[in-house]
């Protein structure tokens, strides 16, 4: 018997999209390494990285008239499925007139070998990108991302370049994880650049 995929899930007031299980990160601190879902959702790891058709499908399924946002964000790196997510947000816009959020690791230019930000104008409102810290060592030993030693920079270029295109663009960490030395720098980072900075609650 085929198993169900959770491609559209519940968290708080917003309807989630699951769209791959890929990432090019392995965060020491990631729920991927201690459980197999998040809030209301079912399991979400995908049997298969679902197609455009089979996203359309799922969504008939989706009473969006629910929910306040659209987020882009599962048990992978959302632009590691690119294309999917840019016809998905497309139609969402088209058809439910809602607004969209990405919560990626900000490494998508490095993931799809190209600038990807100009594609993502029109189709995204809100962008969340997970700075950790400000510190570039300690990224790396906390994200350990495959690309390595340029990955900070990477991602702190892709979400300057993010508020070109998209209106609200946020930087964030995790609340207790850093000091608040630590906070003040990000937050200097996010002016920097542009951004709004976020700290978010720790959730157990």
């Amino acid at each position: 018997m085929k198993k169900e995929m959770t491609i559209f899930y519940e968290v708080h007031d917003n309807i989630y999209v699951n769209l791959t299980n890929k990432c090019p990160c392995a965060c020491t601190f990631c729920l991927r390494q201690t459980r197999d879902h998040m809030e209301n959702s079912h399991v979400l790891w995908l049997e298969h990285a679902p197609s455009f058709e089979e996203v359309q499908e799922a969504m008939k399924a989706v009473d969006f008239s629910k929910y306040k946002e659209v987020v882009f964000c599962g048990f992978g790196e959302p632009t590691e499925a690119l294309d999917v997510l840019k016809q998905s947000a497309k139609l969402i816009k088209e058809k439910y007139n809602m607004p969209i959020r990405i919560n990626t690791n900000g490494l998508g230019s490095l993931v799809n070998e190209r600038d990807i930000v100009p594609e993502l104008k029109g189709l995204v409102d809100t962008i969340s990108v997970s700075l950790n810290t400000p510190n570039a060592d300690e990224y790396h030993r906390l994200v350990r991302s495959k690309f390595g030693e340029k990955s900070f920079d990477a991602m702190i270029d892709f979400t300057k370049e993010c508020t070109k295109y998209i209106p609200n663009v946020v930087m964030t960490t995790v609340e207790t994880t850093i000091t608040h030395e630590e906070e003040k720098q990000c937050q200097e980072i996010c002016d920097r650049i542009g951004a709004k900075y976020r700290i978010r609650p720790w959730e157990d």
